[in-house]
């Protein structure tokens, strides 16, 4: 049977008395605040030394002073987001971006509402600021424009001032919708409405600073019907947005996969991997996912 081998102290390790000492001099008023690295000078110039800066972070990591010393405040915890949306209409995501003005320092807010599963904008606004008022008359514009039912649609949104303003939950129970928010200073809690913004910075008409708000104005309005129409998004099976929102995807994905199948048993050589797999769009569109035992928020 192998015998256990016991460690033995370093015989340059600090004795307890030692180590007291050490853990005196940092709980002081003078030296609370300090780093290791300072409290080791300062005690040089008093001509004391208690040992190496190394030495003092372990002696505070063993008696559990590493972290921060004195009081901090404390965030209460806030739940992850957690939604699917099997069809259109069932959540909206929605958030306010900059546009860039003919000088420096000029700024329009654009805002914009997201179907999640199709990738639709079902409605968008340019401003000159952001405004409580202007964003629930958006929305309330869109819910109306789309026949949004009282308890169909979920509405998820970063923590702007704007979208924690207290004003929305009387305009959510008005419209019969669930409020959803994301975490504070995470920035992929909303990543389909970051990522449509980026979409639009990436575009190649975009001018990166507009001329002045009209023209600002007449791009959006260009740039946002050819997204719904004419931009082909991965993430719905190169569908256009408009075709999923308005139940047209499946025409179109069945004439894809006649296609291919017309191309397969002309060539079936040239398929390397064999029969070529039918297009679909996905079931369903998450944000933050969740594991199979948790509850998730649904239409």
């Amino acid at each position: 049977m192998a015998r256990m081998s016991v460690r033995r102290a370093s015989s340059r390790a600090l004795t307890v008395p030692e180590q007291t000492a050490v853990l005196t001099q940092f709980q002081s008023e003078r030296f609370v605040d300090c780093a290791p690295a300072q409290v080791y000078v300062t005690l040089h110039e008093e001509d004391t030394y208690l040992c190496s800066p190394r030495t003092m972070y372990r002696v505070l990591a063993a008696y559990h002073q590493v972290r921060e010393r004195r009081a901090q405040r404390t965030h209460p915890p806030y739940a992850v987001p957690r939604l699917v949306a099997t069809q259109p209409n069932a959540v909206w995501t929605w958030d306010i971006t900059e546009r860039k003005g003919p000088h420096k320092g000029d700024h329009d807010k654009l805002y914009v509402v997201l179907d999640l599963y199709s990738r639709y904008v079902v409605g968008w606004m340019l401003a000159s600021r952001e405004s409580v008022a202007l964003a629930q008359r958006l929305i309330k514009t869109a819910c109306h424009r789309h026949g949004i039912a009282r308890d169909q649609l979920t509405g998820h949104s970063d923590r702007g001032s704007v979208q924690t303003a207290k004003d929305w939950h009387a305009l959510y129970e008005d419209l019969g919708s669930v409020r959803s928010l994301s975490r504070p200073r995470v920035s992929n809690d909303n990543p389909h409405s970051e990522a449509l913004f980026k979409t639009t910075k990436y575009a190649p008409t975009y001018p990166g600073r507009f001329a002045s708000f009209a023209d600002a104005e007449r791009w959006c309005c260009t740039f946002f019907q050819s997204y719904n129409h004419a931009h082909r998004h991965s993430g719905i099976a190169y569908c256009t947005p408009s075709a999923v929102f308005q139940g047209e995807a499946a025409t179109q994905l069945a004439q894809r996969n006649a296609t291919m199948r017309t191309a397969y048993q002309q060539h079936p050589e040239r398929f390397v991997h064999g029969a070529p797999k039918p297009t679909t769009l996905p079931t369903a569109v998450y944000i933050n996912r969740a594991e199979a035992h948790t509850v998730v928020i649904a239409p």
